[in-house]
C-alpha cells in the first residue's frame, strides 16, 4: 500500500491510465454486481493476475467498548430500520462523544456495514500503538438504493433527518463534537454524497472504494435501482458537485484494479485540495476494504479530535 505522503493528482491519474484498459474490459456494471454477489464469478474477478491479493496488516486492539443495538419506524424510508451505536473502549451510553455514520455497502445492512471486523473493533483500533481518539459509530439500514433520494425511499433523509438526531438525543455528534461520514462502495459513495449535500453538517469523510458512476447509463445498466431518473442521477453524482467538499477533511482509498476506480480518478480530477485520495494496489474486495479502515479510522480521529 502506497504512503498517502507526496501521492498527487497527477500521479494518481497516471497510474490509473496504466490499467484502465484492463477495468473497462471487465465492464465497470457487472464487475460491481459479480463482486457483491448478484452474478457468479466473484472468485474469477479476485485472481485477475494476482492484483487482488491484497494484504491485510495485523489487527491490534484496545479493549473493545459496548455496542447498543435498535429499530426504529422511519417516514424517510417508510419502513422500520434497524440500527446499532458501537462506542469507544472506556465509554457507554450517555457519554458525549463525535459520531462517525457509517454506511453499507450494496446488498448490506447495518450489522454487515464494516469488513474483517465489528464496528466495535473499528473504534477500539491501535494504530501505531496507539488508540484512536475516542469515537461513536452507528450504522444503520439503507436498503440498496445508493445512499440517494427515490420515490418512496429516502435513505439520505432518514440519516440526516432521523438517524442523526436519534444519536444526538444521546449525545453523539452534538457541536463542538463533529459528524463524519465513513462508508465501503455503495456506502463510500454515500459518505461523500452526504458531504456534498450537507456541507455544514459533515466535519469529515473516508470513503474506502466507493463506487462512482460516470454516468446514468453506466449506472443503470449495471444496477437499474441506484438512481431513479437521469435527473436524479445528475443531483447525487459524486463528481459533479465534489467541488461543495471544499474545507472538508476527505480521504479517498481506491484500487487501482478496482471496477469504480476510473470513477474514482474523475472525482479526484474535480476535487478540491481538502480531498485527499490514495490509490493503491488491489481491486473491489474484503482485504482491500479491511487494509484501508485502519488508515480510514486513524484520519477521522485526527479530524475529530481537531
Amino acid at each position: 500500500m502506497r504512503d498517502d505522503e507526496g501521492f498527487t493528482r497527477r500521479r494518481l491519474l497516471a497510474a490509473a491510465a496504466a490499467g484502465l484498459g484492463a477495468i473497462v474490459a471487465g465492464g465497470v456494471g457487472a464487475a460491481e454486481l459479480v463482486d457483491h454477489g448478484v452474478l457468479p464469478g466473484k472468485s474469477l474477478l479476485d485472481r485477475l493476475d494476482g492484483a487482488c491479493s491484497t494484504p491485510v496488516p495485523p489487527l491490534r486492539f484496545a479493549p473493545v467498548g459496548p455496542t447498543v443495538s435498535g429499530r426504529f419506524r422511519s417516514r424517510a424510508r417508510r419502513t422500520t430500520v434497524g440500527y446499532a451505536v458501537a462506542y469507544p473502549p472506556g465509554h457507554g451510553p450517555g457519554d458525549a462523544l463525535p459520531l462517525i455514520v457509517m454506511l453499507h455497502g450494496f446488498g448490506g445492512d447495518h450489522r454487515s456495514s464494516f469488513a474483517g471486523m465489528q464496528p466495535a473493533q473499528g473504534c477500539a483500533l491501535l494504530v501505531d500503538e496507539k488508540p484512536l481518539a475516542p469515537m461513536a459509530m452507528v450504522t444503520v439500514d439503507g436498503g440498496g438504493g445508493y445512499w440517494n433520494p427515490h420515490p418512496g425511499d429516502d435513505p439520505m433523509g432518514m440519516v440526516m433527518d432521523e438517524l442523526i438526531p436519534l444519536c444526538q438525543a444521546m449525545g453523539l455528534g452534538n457541536p463542538p463534537r463533529g459528524i463524519a461520514t465513513m462508508g465501503i462502495s455503495m456506502g463510500g459513495y454515500g459518505a461523500l454524497l452526504f458531504a456534498e449535500r450537507f456541507p455544514e453538517r459533515i466535519s469529515a469523510v473516508a470513503a474506502i472504494s466507493p463506487a462512482i458512476w460516470t454516468s446514468y447509463d453506466q449506472a443503470r445498466q449495471a444496477n437499474a435501482g441506484a438512481y431513479a431518473s437521469a435527473a436524479d442521477f445528475a443531483a447525487c453524482d459524486a463528481v459533479t458537485h465534489a467541488r461543495a467538499l471544499s474545507g472538508i477533511p476527505v480521504r479517498v482509498a481506491s484500487g487501482d484494479s478496482d471496477p469504480f476506480h476510473p470513477g474514482v480518478v474523475a472525482f479526484a480530477e474535480a476535487s478540491p485540495p481538502s480531498v485527499q485520495v490514495v490509490v493503491g494496489s488491489g481491486c473491489h474486495t474484503g482485504n482491500f476494504f479491511t487494509a484501508q479502515e485502519v488508515p480510514s479510522m486513524a484520519f477521522l480521529s485526527a479530524h475529530l479530535a481537531a
